[in-house]
């Protein structure tokens, strides 16, 4: 009896160790994230995902006690999944933390995220959109720019590269929705100094995107408290710019926005 109830207490215990979700960080090596599924969801069925990057000093539990954005994602029928810095802040080219590195580490680790929701989860690859606010949104920036492939389309709120663009990203073009307050002073649109770097200025990268892709010319359109810059390439990629009336703030509606834009476009 002793035997077999040592060995009921180890499947149990290998059990909760592999078991993860919104209150339980899902392990990748030393680092982690949380994932929520839509409420209602069956088992088996393969969903779209909604890939979040927090702001600074933020953490992968927090986003998911934003009941706004697991809302949000209910109604979408999509997986909430939050991934966390190594960090306070995310370690992409020319940030304060480390500004020599190539962000190689990072990209790593949302590889290393993707596989493994896609493994565990039923989450279908094709239809996962990157988002992220502040810090996280200079996230997204440089991921769009290094794994433009991996993922149907980013949308960075309020971020962008670090002192400057890169000359060039990868190709082929990807589906962009930048969207930003025009009064943000915490990163403002031409961006602020910050210890031994800069933020980036937002028309710089649009612009370098843009020269890189292929987009034609810009096209403008007013949403619900949102006005619009449009652009696509001979791809059929989106390259938008969104700014709204406002700071630094983060609008789960925004999220809404460039789900709708790429869903509409046939992208997720």
């Amino acid at each position: 009896m002793r035997f077999i109830g040592a060995l009921i207490f180890g499947l149990l215990t290998g059990q909760s160790a592999l078991a993860c979700g919104a209150d339980t960080d899902c392990m990748i090596g030393e680092r982690h994230y949380r994932i929520a599924m839509p409420d209602g969801h069956a088992d088996g069925e393969q969903i779209p995902a909604i890939l979040f990057a927090h702001g600074y000093k933020g953490s992968a539990a927090n986003v998911m006690k934003n009941g706004s954005l697991r809302g949000l994602a209910t109604d979408l029928g999509a997986a909430l999944i939050a991934v966390k810095s190594d960090g306070p802040g995310w370690e992409v080219p020319n940030n304060p933390r480390d500004p020599g590195t190539d962000g190689a580490a990072e990209f790593a680790y949302f590889d290393a995220v993707l596989a493994d929701a896609v493994d565990r989860f039923d989450i279908d690859a094709a239809r996962v959109m990157a988002t992220g606010f502040s810090s996280g949104g200079m996230m997204i920036w440089n991921l769009a720019c290094a794994r433009p492939g991996d993922y149907a389309g980013f949308a960075p709120v309020a971020g962008t590269f670090w002192l400057k663009p890169p000359a060039a990203c990868a190709q082929p073009a990807t589906n962009i929705i930048h969207i930003h307050g025009d009064a943000d002073k915490t990163v403002p649109l031409l961006g602020r100094v910050i210890g031994p770097t800069k933020q980036g200025e937002v028309p710089a990268a649009l612009k370098m995107y843009s020269d890189t892709g292929d987009f034609g010319p810009a096209q403008s359109a007013q949403y619900d408290g949102l006005a619009c810059e449009e652009q696509t390439n001979p791809s059929g990629a989106m390259l938008e710019f969104c700014m709204f009336s406002g700071g630094h703030s983060f609008r789960t509606e925004h999220v809404r926005h460039a789900w709708d834009r790429l869903t509409t476009a046939g992208k997720l």
